[in-house]
This record gives structure tokens, C-alpha cells and sequence, in this order.
């Protein structure tokens, strides 16, 4: 919020940040500069705000680190961060929503539970299966979707040697991509946590 607040206040002068962090810090940088852009009493407004946002990045950078040294001494959490897609933060996140794994009778319930699975649609006998349901966990849901963007970011820059992946892109858009990557992430990470066994990666597509 408080770089949403300085990213308006700059485009209120014309002036427009990149997405993401890079943007932001670009823009905390003008209000350092000695040429700030911006009217003196403007600067000294957002100078304020600037100085909430490099407080809060650096408190949330220290947890950050606490999370991934948690991650990386659980031995759950590791046997999920060897799924692609799955880091510390995501592992952390469903070591603890997910205590007890067999409360799930299936990969499909608890990719439901997630708000991963389509709805369905029923008319004339007929079942279609619509968007996703968007139920239950949503934080758990949202991370899971972040870290298959980022698994599909790396594969259109090196390519997959996953051959369901490799032919889903082909065929769907980017967006309807993740969720699928998501939710079958979410099955994945049920078996790992049900069965305690470790991740095997798919067989590579044939040349």
C-alpha cells in the first residue's frame, strides 16, 4: 500500500515506475536525488512514506530469511521444495495449513479445498467444467499460482522437457496454464505429504 501510494503520487506528475520492486526502488531513488523531480513540498511529503517502505522491506526481508531457514531445516518442507514450483516460502505456508494430510482422502480433494479445481456445470445431462472455484485457502492458492508463473517464466526461456507441460502451453493460454500448473502442483505436494515419499520428475519428452 504505501508503494501503491508513492507510485500514484509520482504518476499525478507524469512520471511512471516499472512494475514490481525494481520500479519502486527506481522511483525511492528520485526522491533521494538531490534533482528530484518533483516540487520541494511534494518530495518532502513522499520522503516520509519512502522512509514506512524501506522500514517495512527490511523487516519483511528478515523474515523472509527466518521462513527460508525454517524451510530449509524441515525436513517436509525440503522433501516440497524438490516439486518445481515450490520454494521455502510455499513450503512453509503449507507445512502449516496442512498439519494433518490424510484429512484429505484424495490429490483432488485437497486441490479442491485449495480452490484449484473447476466448477461444474450440469444441463440437459451434460457436465462442463467451468473457471476454477476459487474456495477455500486463498493464500495458499495465490502463492501456489505466483510459483507456477514463475516455473512457466523459466520454461519459455529454456524450454520443458515435460511433455504434459510442454503440449499444455501449446494449446492454452498463459493465464488457464498456471492454474493447471498450480493444481496439479497441489496434487503433487498432497502425495509428497500423505505418503512421505520424495518427488520424482516426469519422464522427458522423446527427441
Amino acid at each position: 500500500m504505501t508503494a501503491n501510494a508513492v507510485r500514484a503520487a509520482f504518476a499525478e506528475f507524469g512520471i511512471v515506475a516499472a512494475q514490481g520492486y525494481k520500479g519502486v526502488r527506481s522511483l525511492m531513488a528520485q526522491l533521494a536525488a538531490a534533482d528530484c523531480p518533483l516540487p520541494a513540498m511534494a518530495q518532502g511529503a513522499l520522503l516520509v512514506l519512502a522512509r514506512q517502505w524501506e522500514a517495512l522491506d527490511s523487516d519483511i526481508r528478515t523474515l523472509d530469511r527466518q521462513i527460508i531457514q525454517a524451510a530449509r531445516a524441515d525436513a517436509t518442507a525440503c522433501r516440497l521444495m524438490e516439486v518445481p514450483g515450490i520454494g521455502p516460502i510455499i513450503a512453509s505456508a503449507m507445512v502449516a495449513a496442512v498439519p494433518h494430510p490424510g484429512a484429505f482422502r484424495t490429490a483432488r480433494g485437497f486441490a479442491a479445498w485449495l480452490g484449484l479445481t473447476p466448477r461444474q456445470r450440469g444441463s440437459g445431462g451434460k457436465q462442463r467444467s467451468g473457471g476454477i472455484s476459487k474456495q477455500g485457502d486463498r493464500h495458499l492458492r495465490s502463492l501456489l499460482i505466483t510459483g507456477a508463473s514463475a516455473q512457466l517464466r523459466s520454461v519459455r526461456a529454456r524450454g520443458s522437457k515435460n511433455p504434459w507441460l510442454a503440449e499444455l502451453l501449446a494449446r492454452r493460454p498463459y493465464k488457464v496454464v498456471a492454474v493447471a500448473v498450480a493444481a496439479k502442483t497441489a496434487r503433487i505436494a498432497w502425495a509428497l505429504l500423505a505418503k512421505g515419499e520424495h518427488y520424482r520428475a516426469p519422464a522427458p519428452a522423446a527427441a
